[in-house]
């Protein structure tokens, strides 16, 4: 099965490891339910290409942004956090600086009207502006003329790449995010639907849904329980692979689901070593990078989602 060969490949990061071990690092405490969206970037910071995390996080006590640079070879990161609270007397309007190996980083940001649909991360009416060299070199929400009114800087002359998101997701059995497979296009609504508790004589089986069509309906899950698919999302390629073991036969049942969707026809063997997949998901939703020698323009966006299941 070609997601077997997917999962056995590792790559030299910071640590080698293979995308199976990563479903048992990555594991959220069942103590602690939280929510997570990290997106993995690389930007033109301080005259170099450069790792960008952006990592929303939000429980029952905390919500907060945290942004973290790598240096050039990845040896140390550069760290700025954000609180992201609905107290009425903290201001949701901010402006920090932090220095990436000896240069000055800024950030803006403006979330008193973000609206926020479950996710950590809002939906829509804000903005989060990373400044270097009077660039905007990274730009989040959709209030872009504020943002470039209110720093007072300029557009990059390259805009940064969205590599990975990376989401862990609680549910019972239906799991909601979003991703833009074509930049073109508006972001593509997913839903995972599973039953895998409904008794001695019901076949545990999984729906994938985009857009409000099912693509891909798995029956018999306890045997399907791993697997690959392509589909068509606005008639482009979408590969989907699946892991979801720990739903079925985890003693703890606190294990995820996995789910890779990564837009583009089915790649060679050859061609998957050190993918974008394998390279940025050997690393804690706190500190996502990639420490490779990167090159950008081969590199496509891909979207893998952790799906938790709660009683």
């Amino acid at each position: 099965m070609a997601f077997r060969a997917f999962r056995s490949q590792s790559v030299s990061t910071q640590g080698s490891y293979s995308l199976a071990d990563k479903t048992t690092d990555d594991h959220v405490p069942s103590k602690v339910a939280q929510s997570t969206v990290t997106c993995l970037y690389q930007a033109n910071v301080a005259g170099f290409w450069r790792n960008v995390s952006i990592l929303w996080c939000k429980n029952l006590m905390n919500h907060s942004l945290h942004i973290t640079i790598d240096s050039v070879g990845g040896e140390s990161k550069f760290s700025c956090k954000i609180d992201v609270k609905s107290w009425p007397f903290w201001s949701k309007k901010g402006y920090k600086i932090f220095e990436v190996e000896g240069n000055q980083v800024e950030v803006y940001w403006d979330l008193r009207n973000a609206k926020f649909t479950g996710s950590p991360e809002p939906s829509s009416d804000y903005y989060v502006a990373l400044i270097s060299d009077e660039e905007v070199v990274l730009l989040l929400g959709d209030y872009k003329k504020k943002a470039y009114k209110r720093t007072k800087s300029r557009p990059a002359l390259v805009d940064a790449m969205l590599l990975v998101k990376k989401e862990n997701v609680f549910a019972k059995k239906s799991f909601t995010t979003k991703a833009k497979f074509d930049e073109k296009r508006k972001e593509n609504e997913i839903v995972v639907d599973s039953v895998t508790n409904g008794g001695p004589n019901v076949d545990p089986e999984m729906r994938i849904t985009i857009d409000g069509v099912v693509l891909i309906h798995v029956k018999n899950l306890q045997w399907k329980f791993r697997g690959n698919q392509t589909v068509m999302v606005n008639k482009q390629p979408v590969q989907v692979f699946w892991d979801v073991h720990d739903w079925l036969f985890s003693g703890s049942g606190s294990g995820p689901g996995l789910f890779i969707f990564k837009p583009g026809p089915v790649e060679a063997e050859s061609e998957k070593e050190g993918s974008v997949v394998e390279a940025c998901e050997n690393n804690d939703d706190a500190s996502v990078g990639c420490y490779s020698s990167l090159n950008v323009a081969s590199f496509e966006f891909c979207l893998v989602l952790y799906a938790y299941k709660i009683e």
